[in-house]
């Protein structure tokens, strides 16, 4: 073995998540490059590292580092080395050579413990005397700490996250209760948290360990859509996670309730039983709900318009916008003019479109401001094409400045209570897409004498997030609601449009593909269904729907299995994006990326910025904020900057750091969830059988919807029709609807 000892001169890489550096040493010797597992480091230290010498095929000779020890510097050198080496803010090359040739080899025991005499050295203010020192002690300090966690599996980039949030105080928490991890660092979870305190000997039965495994269950529910859980679902949930009996959940809700995280509500119910339930709410998604209800009662005032007058203005509309409604589109409009609050729903093909015109051409008369806006981007550029008038997503139109989804944060917005919009009508499209956070951010934007129109299908998937608030407030009885039911002519020779609707009332579908856009290949192994569905992509749909292949999407029920999203994302890439030496690539975990892919963003990052800029690199537009669905393509991948550019609609270019890329994931083929709010050209669904509860007729009735020219179905034709039989979605433990008609009640 080799022992050696020098400074560090340059780290070529890191990666943050397991320590591996690739770094270069430099002595009286010459430099060195070092490989090997780096807890903490940073440039201009003094290490000495004991390894043995390989050769690399393309770097040569590399010193393969098995341990190492951090030296304190030793020298007048060393010290001026480490302090001019960056690792200190503010203090470069020249003021560390000035600081040294003053203190000499009593530079570091000044910094420590006479940190003022600093100010001594030209170009040094006591602040910045003081800083140095925090900065020269903190160093000390989390290199230290960094290690100590490293003791408890904990990767580099979470141990940074617990320093930072924690500081010296983490040796106490982590001996007394380590749970604490999950409610504060972003990255741990409960089952990260679990792992800690079994390696530091917490038993599996402590009250600790109990009562965080009970409120990370609420938690993880939340991921689900639930609102809620029942308190016995709650307890049956937590005793699997736990993997303990819970014999006495009541004193541990009631801790957790007075330490405010959750609510306790008895409530009726939904089998209509006498017997009543508990109800157990993460406190932040209780209130939100009971704020959502009020706000929404607060809304719906009738507004006082005569009933000629309003028949008057709508007959001219319908005349110089050459509209012709229908009854219950004429219905929507006049309940507009009377209500403030008012919902629209029906199938596709029943005119909601045609409705929401009319709506804004009658507003419009009348010289109201009236804003649009849906959940997505591709939704929003939609309702902009079909309307004629600018549509903007809810996020930007409530100018989202920070991170709504932070627990306890009220600055997401820069529209709220305090800021309200400036709108007399704001309509609101793709309502099943909004989930409880954002109806409640979006209500606290709207003053009492706004009409808010919601629009949506009540037959689609419910949202992604919490909530289930478009079937909430139809089913609580105590808001207008006008459903279009008529499918009009047009839409009638559509047969996705009518397959569509045989399947919500659950029709079995005629598969005899004599129809001009809705096909059914009848296949029943998985390898074959691919290979059709590459086939489709490439050679058959492009042409027939006048698309290009990425505007083809592929949705499968499932991400995992023979048919998921993930093993459809790797063989599709290879098919429509395959290798090319001029195509930059980069891997990360599992994945790969490579100019030209398909990616979609996975997760909310209201802190990106995008921009557009025109093909000479001004820029025209720019703003923050990529949102869980949007779907662009790959543009630049830039190993030596490490950054990957995506381009999204209306051109928007988003620079990722190789450190965020466990924020995309390759869309050549996206769950049915992931399509909510999106149309296509045209859709591919492969199909094999997969498990009841999944595979529902909302799921497909979503999937079939979301194809603009052209349907084809791959697979089991057996699936097909089973699926259209189960009507039985996944519940969702909600209660907005409850606390509607509460509040009206009172």
């Amino acid at each position: 073995m080799e022992v050696v000892k020098g400074y560090v001169e340059h780290i070529v890489f890191r990666n943050e998540e397991n320590g591996y550096t690739v770094l270069n040493l430099t002595n009286e010797d010459g430099e060195l490059t070092c490989v090997g597992v780096f807890h903490y480091i940073s440039e201009g230290e003094l290490v000495e590292v004991t390894g043995e010498y390989t050769t690399h095929a393309v770097y040569g000779s590399q010193l393969q580092v098995t341990s190492y020890e951090i030296k304190e510097p030793e020298d007048l050198l060393s010290i001026e080395r480490y302090l001019g080496s960056g690792a200190i803010k503010g203090l470069g090359a020249a003021l560390a050579a000035r600081i040294v040739r003053k203190f000499k080899e009593d530079t570091f025991r000044i910094i420590e413990e006479e940190p003022e005499r600093l100010a001594e050295v030209k170009g040094i203010s006591e602040r910045k005397a003081r800083e140095i020192a925090e900065q020269v002690e903190s160093k000390r300090d989390m290199r230290k700490a960094m290690i100590y966690l490293q003791k408890y599996g904990i990767s580099l980039a979470l141990a940074a996250k617990i320093y930072q949030y924690y500081g010296q105080n983490i040796y106490r928490v982590l001996e007394e209760n380590p749970y604490q991890l999950a409610d504060h660092i972003q990255g741990i979870g409960f089952k990260t948290a679990d792992e800690i305190a079994s390696r530091i000997g917490i038993h599996t039965d402590s009250d600790y360990r109990i009562r965080s495994g009970i409120f990370y269950t609420l938690l993880q529910s939340v991921g689900e859509g639930h609102v809620y859980l029942p308190e016995e679902v709650l307890l049956r949930r937590a005793s699997e996670l736990l993997e303990v009996g819970i014999t006495d959940i009541e004193s541990y809700l009631m801790d957790l309730s007075m330490e405010r995280k959750i609510v306790l509500k008895r409530a009726k119910r939904d089998d209509e039983t006498e017997e009543d339930e508990v109800r157990v709410y993460g406190a932040s998604y209780y209130y939100m709900e009971l704020n959502t209800a009020r706000m929404l009662h607060d809304l719906n005032v009738d507004m006082e318009v005569m009933d000629a007058v309003i028949e008057h203005r709508l007959t001219q509309v319908e005349q110089n916008a050459s509209l012709i409604l229908e009854d219950r589109q004429r219905q929507a409009v006049i309940e507009a003019v009377r209500h403030g609050v008012l919902v629209l729903t029906g199938g596709p093909g029943t005119g909601k479109t045609t409705t929401i015109n009319a709506m804004i051409r009658y507003f419009d008369s009348e010289g109201l401001n009236i804003f649009l806006a849906a959940p997505t981007g591709r939704a929003a550029k939609r309702m902009t094409e079909t309307t004629g008038y600018e549509a903007q997503t809810i996020h930007r139109l409530l100018e989202v400045c920070g991170n709504p989804e932070e627990e306890g944060s009220e600055s997401g917005f820069s529209r709220n209570e305090e800021n309200p919009l400036d709108a007399d009508v704001i309509i609101i499209d793709e309502m099943s897409m909004v989930d409880l956070p954002l109806m409640h951010a979006l209500l606290k934007a709207v003053t009492v004498g706004t009409r808010l129109i919601l629009v949506g299908d009540r037959n689609q998937l419910p949202s992604v997030g919490p909530g289930s608030i478009l079937k909430d407030i139809i089913e609580s009885g105590c808001f207008p609601v006008v459903e279009l039911t008529r499918i009009f002519r047009q839409a009638s020779e559509s047969d996705i449009v009518m397959n569509a609707h045989k399947i919500n009332r659950g029709i079995p579908l005629v598969l005899d593909n004599k129809s001009k856009d809705f096909f059914f290949l009848k296949r029943q192994d998985a390898n074959t269904i691919i290979a059709v569905v590459i086939a489709l992509i490439q050679k058959k749909l492009p042409k027939y729907v006048e698309a290009s292949p990425y505007e083809i999407q592929v949705m499968a029920p499932m991400k995992k299995g023979l048919l998921g999203v993930e093993r459809l994302n790797g063989i599709l890439q290879q098919y429509l994006n395959p290798p090319d030496p001029k195509k930059v690539e980069k891997e990360y975990g599992d994945k790969l990326f490579r100019v030209g892919d398909k990616v979609m963003q996975i997760k909310n990052n209201y802190q990106l910025e995008w921009e557009i800029t025109t093909r000479y690199g001004l820029t025209v537009d720019k703003g923050l904020g990529v949102f869980n669905g949007d779907i662009g393509i790959v543009a630049e991948i830039n190993p030596y900057a490490e950054t990957l550019t995506v381009e999204y609609d209306e051109k928007r270019k988003v620079i990722y750091s190789f450190k965020q890329l466990d924020e995309l994931e390759l869309a050549y083929a996206i769950t049915i969830h992931k399509a909510q709010g999106s149309e296509y050209p045209a859709v591919v669904i492969p199909l094999l059988p997969g498990p009841r509860q999944l595979y529902h007729r909302n799921l497909l009735y979503t999937a079939v919807t979301r194809a603009k020219k052209c349907v084809t179905l791959v697979g089991s034709d057996e699936t097909l029709q089973n699926m259209i039989q189960n009507a039985r979605e996944q519940d969702r433990f909600t209660s907005l609807s409850d606390c509607i008609r509460e509040i009206y009640s009172v």
